[in-house]
């Protein structure tokens, strides 16, 4: 196995720094959001905001009373440690007199004769956000059935004290950017030395692809992926997501873009051509080191496989369960608990039902304990057919506990290239329960696998994540932004 490298240090650049995502919500989008958090908590441990970490920043159009619950579930979950330093947009939108903020009416009187303005799209409703008092604030356009209702210029209407529409905005992004400047403007008036850049790491593909028109010269905008942009069979060639293409057109206006793994921003450079400021930029796995088992433990003598993941269609659960038939023949005492909700819980169910499987497969629903099973699993196992960069499977690792998985993109096999587990054909589910058996029967292979782990998840451990991501944003800084080039 190959010497590890030393943790890195992670050094960043003089500057205010905000992480942009389109929501933040408890329980909800699977990995993306365990992933933003954790990078603004290592943001914070590498001194960020003297360690209050960057401003974590949403947009999602829930309640004052929603979002507060939200921060208060993070911050028990010990996800956020500052739940002060995240706001939101709709929250921000009122004033205390009544009517939109401020800020708000100002860049809608101020835009509403632009060039650029509202153009004269009928939208056939109107969603309106009101006040603590119920007073109407904004009315956002209702674009049903358009999957690209976020790039509607469609005009969304802001309200005075006394309830009038006072002026509009050129839709989604036209708001979105407003608020930003807002935000900016207060980062840069409390500087001790006067004005910094500013730095937004956008995490969501949606809001990068509407921050491209924003006009302030000192902001850099560092891009994160977080999943895949291929679709079925999800091969180099295969054909692009549709969400993805309007993106790709918009690349190379970034500062820079941060790449989960190696294999997709090579597989995107050979297709697309490398847009400037492409790292690879991996999202960072923090483990206790209380939650390892000791080298020889028995945590791991028992056959309990565990999946921690969605029940989407995506993560094919039903090839771990038709697998298990056969395993649960060769190891009578192996059992399956799969961790997670979704859609496909009925179905799933039957499946286990229709194979006799009901005392070895066991849908567990979503746990706050993670790492605790992971602890004490022999295997972790993954049928997913793609992967941003395979969250679950890094803390399997970092908890050293053996992993099957099969070898689909992008993240196993990077993951598992140092070891620490064992790369199955994608989509053969006859070597997925061949695999199985021999792992669960092989003590002597499981401690290999197990030792192994650990030094393999170094490499998206907080400190290189941190890293990398330090220099992402000294690469971003070192040029004026791209996106205000000619």
């Amino acid at each position: 196995m190959p010497p590890q490298d030393p943790a890195p240090h992670a050094t960043f650049p003089d500057a205010a720094y905000l992480v942009l995502s389109s929501r933040l919500i408890p329980d909800l989008d699977g990995g993306f959001t365990l992933a933003t958090l954790a990078r603004a908590r290592q943001m914070a441990d590498a001194g960020v905001a003297g360690g209050a970490g960057p401003l974590l920043l949403t947009v999602d159009p829930g309640s004052p009373a929603d979002h507060a619950r939200h921060r208060a579930i993070f911050a028990e979950r010990g996800l956020v440690r500052h739940p002060e330093r995240m706001r939101n947009l709709f929250d921000e939108a009122g004033d205390t007199g009544g009517g939109a903020a401020a800020w708000l009416r100002e860049a809608a009187v101020a835009r509403e004769t632009d060039a650029d303005a509202a153009a004269p799209v009928d939208a056939p409703d109107y969603r309106t956000i009101t006040g603590v008092d119920g007073a109407p604030l904004i009315g956002l356009p209702v674009i049903a059935g358009d999957p690209d209702w976020h790039t509607s210029t469609a005009a969304v209407r802001v309200h005075g004290r006394d309830g009038a529409v006072v002026g509009t905005l050129a839709g989604f992004g036209a708001l979105y950017r407003a608020w930003l400047d807002h935000v900016v403007a207060g980062e840069r008036a409390i500087a001790p030395s006067g004005p910094r850049p500013v730095v937004v790491v956008c995490e969501s593909r949606q809001l990068g692809e509407l921050l491209v028109p924003w006009s302030d010269p000192g902001a850099r905008i560092v891009h994160a992926i977080h999943t895949i942009h291929l679709e079925p069979p999800y091969t180099p060639d295969a054909p692009i997501n549709a969400l993805w293409s309007r993106w790709f057109a918009v690349a190379d206006r970034f500062d820079a873009i941060l790449w989960p793994t190696e294999a997709q921003r090579a597989d995107v450079a050979r297709r697309f051509g490398d847009a400037p400021g492409s790292v690879v930029a991996p999202h960072g796995v923090e483990i206790p080191a209380t939650a390892v088992p000791a080298p020889g433990s028995t945590a791991r003598a028992g056959g309990g496989v565990v999946m921690l993941n969605r029940l989407a269609p995506g993560k094919r659960v039903d090839h771990a369960i038709r697998a298990f038939a056969e395993v649960r023949a060769a190891v009578p005492h192996a059992t399956l608990d799969v961790y997670g909700e979704g859609a496909e819980h009925a179905a799933l169910e039957r499946l286990i039902d229709d194979l006799g499987l009901v005392e070895a497969v066991r849908l567990r629903g979503r746990t706050d304990d993670p790492v605790g099973i992971l602890a004490q699993a022999a295997v972790f196992l993954s049928t997913s057919a793609y992967e941003g960069q395979g969250l679950a499977l890094a803390e399997a690792l970092a908890t050293g506990c053996p992993v099957v998985s099969y070898d689909a993109p992008y993240g196993p096999r990077e993951l598992l290239s140092r070891g620490g587990g064992v790369l199955v054909t994608d989509g053969d589910e006859q070597a997925l329960a061949e695999t199985l058996i021999r792992v669960l029967q092989d003590a002597a292979l499981r401690e290999r696998l197990s030792t192994e782990a650990l030094p393999s998840a170094r490499a998206v451990d907080p400190a290189h994540a941190a890293a990398a991501l330090a220099a992402a944003c000294t690469l971003a800084l070192a040029h004026p932004a791209r996106r205000l080039r000619g």
